[in-house]
């Protein structure tokens, strides 16, 4: 048995799948398993993974497109390794990660998963270190000190500055919860995570940058924006805290995605769901949800025009 699975799940990746499988094979301890899950590619992927004969790796190759979140499920439910990691087939694990997260989880057994920090990197493998430092502030790491943050819950709803590609788990835990909710394909890490604290399972901060993720363009786009705040509207109903600051910041971002995603679905032509969801978050942004209502008077052929010129007017 490995000790540890790491997981990198793959669509149409394989110009950048190589870099990610790499760093694992570059690891500073190398008793793990390596699990490439691939949601049914139509690239070259297969002819990637031959590449690597090494026994230590388990290719999981969907005949079509399961998902996000069921691609992921399928690679954990086969992880034999007494810890487990997933990251992206577009970053990479630095080669110490591993072996420092690790150390933490075998010499603390009240630990249930322990998160780093991270770099950004460009489509050139180049780390930005302007870029990782705003990134590290932006999401609350740079407040952070070693060890478990004394309000986990605020930490990883509020600021969410644990990241799952660069958290390493104890596999045991993930099974007790259910690893991955199925058929989602954007917000599954917030939601583990908020699920992880409020089963009362302890997260333990290692402020190192021991991973890199990758910002390009396909992250960018309309196409990847509504799935996205659809799957967020379902991850925020899915909760109701009992702390009333932390219930009160849940209903407000609740309040902004329907708003966002109303505005967007009118913009599309899905007029009628839009209008409604604009109504719902209207405590989100008043004057927004009625310059939407507005467009969507609009004949659908002019609403892109205008959404566009309101975006210029507002950068």
């Amino acid at each position: 048995m490995p000790k540890i699975s790491v997981c990198i799940p793959t669509y149409n990746r394989a110009h950048l799948l190589p870099y990610a499988i790499d760093s694992v094979f570059a690891q500073t301890i190398s008793d793990w398993e390596l699990i490439v899950c691939d949601d049914g590619s139509k690239d070259a992927t297969p002819e990637v993974l031959s590449r690597y004969p090494d026994s230590r790796i388990r290719y999981i190759r969907h005949s079509r497109n399961v998902g996000k979140s069921n691609n992921m499920r399928s690679g954990f439910e086969i992880a034999a390794g007494t810890y487990f990691i997933k990251f992206d087939d577009d970053d990479r694990l630095t080669p110490k990660f591993l072996e420092k997260t690790s150390e933490i989880l075998d010499r603390n057994s009240e630990i249930d998963f322990v998160g780093t920090d991270h770099w950004i990197i460009n489509s050139r493998n180049q780390r930005d270190a302007y870029l990782s430092d705003h990134n590290s502030q932006k999401w609350g790491r740079t407040a952070l000190a070693e060890g478990i943050p004394p309000r986990l819950l605020e930490t990883v709803f509020v600021t969410q500055s644990f990241q799952i590609g660069a958290t390493l788990f104890r596999t045991q835990v993930l099974q007790e919860i259910e690893y991955m909710r199925p058929n989602i394909q954007n917000c599954e890490d917030n939601d583990l995570f908020v699920r992880l604290v409020l089963n009362h399972k302890q997260g333990y901060y290692l402020p190192r940058r021991l991973m890199e993720y990758r910002v390009h363009s396909e992250q960018q786009g309309i196409d990847r924006a509504i799935p996205y705040l659809k799957d967020k509207l379902t991850y925020l109903e899915n909760f109701e805290f009992e702390s009333p600051d932390l219930e009160k910041i849940r209903r407000s971002r609740l309040a902004e995605t329907q708003l966002l995603l109303g505005l967007r679905l009118i913009e599309i032509g899905e007029t009628d769901t839009g209008r409604n969801l604009l109504q719902s978050g209207q405590s989100a942004s008043l004057a927004r949800a009625y310059t939407g209502l507005a467009l969507s008077l609009l004949p659908r052929s002019m609403r892109q025009s205008a959404f566009q010129a309101l975006r210029k007017l507002k950068a």
